[in-house]
């Protein structure tokens, strides 16, 4: 599989105001560009996000300044990039990110598709805002941190993808069940619930009658 490892030139439209959140408990800052493109900015020795892929989600990570480490392909295939880098990664490529330097480091990442991804970052940081998150800015709420990571398309390397993907579907049915899914709305407030129309229908992540996720993200129908 290829790696596309360039100086990069964006291609996304930028918000006319770019919504800014801090997570107070890892001292990250997202800055919301673009429904597919958001800006982050990690402090020294930020941990970032441990070895994962995406089953569907393409990633394009571009450095604006300080230096972003990266492993890609492989555990200890390692990539630092520096300003006006990038590197994308496509779906099912695990790749991981920290800051290890002694400095900030800020850089996008754009997504393809986005919709998931924009709802799960904004979750986990309201959820770290909210003080419901652990020391390490992971939810302390299993049933919520399962809603995220189905929203993410985000899949651990180091477990069998068929184990992964039950039990996160098994904790998402838990969590319809236990109307826990309610509980993120206030993290997507501009989330328009129109446009869907029952829980028949497998292309939405919500419905408007119950205020779940659609049965197509619990059984993982697309």
């Amino acid at each position: 599989m290829t790696v596309n490892f360039s100086t990069h030139k964006e291609t996304a439209s930028i918000l006319s105001n770019p919504e800014i959140i801090v997570n107070p408990v890892t001292g990250d800052r997202m800055t919301i560009l673009h429904p597919s493109k958001i800006r982050f900015d990690l402090p020294p020795g930020a941990k970032g996000s441990p070895l994962h892929y995406h089953t569907e989600m393409d990633e394009t990570f571009t450095v604006l300044k300080g230096c972003l480490e990266m492993e890609v392909g492989q555990k200890g295939n390692r990539r630092s990039l520096q300003p006006g880098e990038s590197l994308h990664v496509p779906a099912g490529m695990h790749h991981s990110f920290c800051n290890a330097s002694n400095d900030w480091v800020a850089f996008t990442t754009e997504n393809r598709p986005a919709e998931g991804f924009e709802r799960f970052i904004r979750g986990m940081y309201g959820l770290a805002i909210d003080g419901k998150v652990n020391s390490e800015g992971m939810p302390t709420n299993l049933l919520q941190f399962a809603l995220l990571l189905k929203l993410s398309d985000t899949v651990p390397v180091g477990i069998p993808a068929i184990l992964f993907s039950s039990i996160i579907n098994a904790l998402v049915w838990l969590a319809q069940m236990f109307k826990v899914d309610g509980s993120l709305l206030k993290y997507w407030p501009d989330f328009n619930f129109s446009f869907l129309k029952s829980e028949k229908c497998h292309h939405a992540i919500y419905s408007t009658s119950n205020n779940c996720i659609n049965c197509c993200w619990i059984n993982g129908r697309k």
